[in-house]
């Protein structure tokens, strides 16, 4: 029996048929490779819309090529899947933008050959804003350890001054000279300040008034919170025409020195904050020279004073301290009596209780009410008392403005024959704003109430104070300086006096 015919389960057709299909898969394949190469190069890396488009290109492309229920077709990864897999893995949901993409898609910064620059911004450190010329501070002279920073002033000035009918005008050139010394320690700090003023009449008749002060300050950084200063002072001044212990028609009134010396230690103790502090002064009186060429001894107003204060304060916060502060002094004058047989030495007394505020640049300083008394040692002079108020306060309502706000109650003891002195209600406001970056103006305004004892036969007074000021910063180290003031006096009995001042200078810095 022959043979069977062998024949082939493939015939030409279904060969070309599958040939075909093989073919259309290798160009369906490459082209998809191709396009996935030129997506991945030009999508951004956190785009999954346009990959998930692609998955889905492919398998109706692979459809559309007529591949059979059984074959494999390429999955999106790069492995292979069946056609009820396909059918049955939900489709990959449109990514939205900025998600994180893993697998496959690779991060862009990884898929770049060159990474993209940082901003400048973060590669270059921001610019500070310039400082203010008008509050540029000079640079200074090295000494050492310390460093100082002098000032001068030359300016020239006119005055008015008009006492009942009496008129008085002057022009005079005024040299005013400042410095401050710093220390540049690690630990502890010493700062001397200095000032003075020295006039020169060019024409008119007026009396000069020359004046220097000089104070000095070490801080002590001590274990345990603890803070001590030591300070000393000197202090020359001529005393003014208005001032009620002045000498009536004096042609020149006394040079007075002030010597002071003290000193305070500060700890803290948790929330409880202690203060001890010891002042004294010592004041020597020249003799004052009459219009007639005579000269009359003040020597009898020398006097040592002593005061010693204690205060504590409970911290609230470091923004709010409220505090209660006692003192007591001691006035000794050279002289048992004086010219007029009157024993002026004596005792003081006081107590108050206020709060400290420091809120940063905007606000800071403190507040106090209290009580106040001296007496004298001779029965015929009475004692004084009062009420006091006290206010120190710097407010910085907007930027480069500042209102700087001071009240004082203090009582004055006098050297005027039967009258033992005055209380003295001192409220002064000095208001600095910055109008350009080199120009600042100032105003000042102030009011000093004079309260004598209703038993004095000196009636009150009351001294009003008004001034107006503007410097311009040329460089660092110039300024042009000008001022306009006024003065008023005024008595219950007696003429008023008045006073105008005018000047304008230039101030050299280093």
């Amino acid at each position: 029996m022959g043979q069977p015919n062998q024949t082939s389960s493939v015939t030409p057709l279904r060969a070309m048929s599958r040939a075909v299909s093989f073919a259309a898969f290798g160009c369906l394949l490459l082209s998809q490779t191709a396009a996935f190469a030129q997506s991945a190069s030009a999508q951004p890396a956190n785009s999954r819309s346009a990959a998930s488009q692609d998955n889905r290109t492919t398998y109706s492309a692979a459809s559309v090529a007529g591949f059979d229920d059984d074959t494999a077709a390429p999955a999106a990864n790069g492995t292979t899947a069946n056609a009820d897999d396909t059918q049955q893995r939900p489709a990959i949901p449109d990514a939205q933008a900025g998600d994180d993409i893993t697998g496959s898609i690779l991060d862009e910064d990884i898929r770049r050959l060159n990474t993209r620059e940082a901003p400048l911004d973060e590669t270059l450190p921001r610019r500070r804003a310039a400082e203010s010329a008008s509050k540029e501070e000079t640079p200074g002279i090295p000494i050492g350890t310390f460093v100082l920073r002098p000032s001068v002033t030359q300016s020239i000035n006119t005055e008015t001054t008009k006492d009942g009918n009496t008129t008085q005008r002057r022009a005079f050139l005024e040299t005013d000279a400042a410095a401050t010394l710093t220390s540049d320690w690690g630990r502890h700090q010493l700062t001397v300040t200095s000032e003075g003023a020295w006039q020169k009449n060019v024409s008119g008749e007026g009396e000069e008034q020359p004046s220097f002060k000089i104070n000095s300050d070490l801080r002590l950084d001590l274990p345990d919170d603890t803070t001590a200063h030591l300070i000393a002072g000197y202090n020359f001044y001529r005393e003014d025409t208005d001032d009620p212990d002045a000498i009536t028609n004096a042609a020149q009134q006394s040079d007075v020195q002030e010597f002071s010396a003290g000193a305070s230690v500060q700890r803290d103790f948790g929330i409880l904050r202690g203060t001890t502090a010891l002042a004294l002064t010592r004041s020597i009186y020249s003799d004052a020279k009459l219009s007639n060429g005579t000269t009359v001894s003040l020597s009898d107003r020398n006097q040592t004073a002593g005061t010693l204060r204690g205060r504590v304060g409970y911290e609230l916060s470091p923004a709010l301290i409220p505090f209660i502060e006692a003192n007591i002094g001691r006035t000794v004058y050279d002289e048992t009596q004086d010219s007029a047989g009157y024993e002026r030495s004596g005792h003081s007394y006081g107590a108050k209780a206020g709060v400290e505020v420091d809120l940063g640049e905007k606000l800071k300083g403190e507040v106090g009410v209290g009580y106040e008394m001296a007496d004298f040692e001779d029965s015929r002079l009475s004692s004084i008392d009062t009420a006091t108020l006290d206010a120190s306060l710097l407010w910085s309502p907007i930027r480069g403005t500042d209102v700087n706000l001071d009240l004082l109650t203090s009582i004055q003891p006098s050297t005027t024959a039967g009258e033992s002195g005055y209380v003295s209600h001192a409220l002064t406001t000095t208001v600095t704003h910055q109008l350009r970056d080199n120009l600042v103006g100032t105003m000042i305004g102030g009011v000093i109430w004079r309260d004598y004892p209703t038993d004095s036969t000196i009636n009150d007074e009351l001294v009003y104070t008004a001034a107006t000021g503007l410097t311009w910063n040329i460089n660092r180290y110039l300024d042009l300086t000008s001022t306009l003031g006024y003065e008023l006096t005024t008595r219950r009995e007696g003429t008023d006096s008045q006073q105008w001042r005018a000047g304008v200078g230039l101030k050299l810095k280093r």
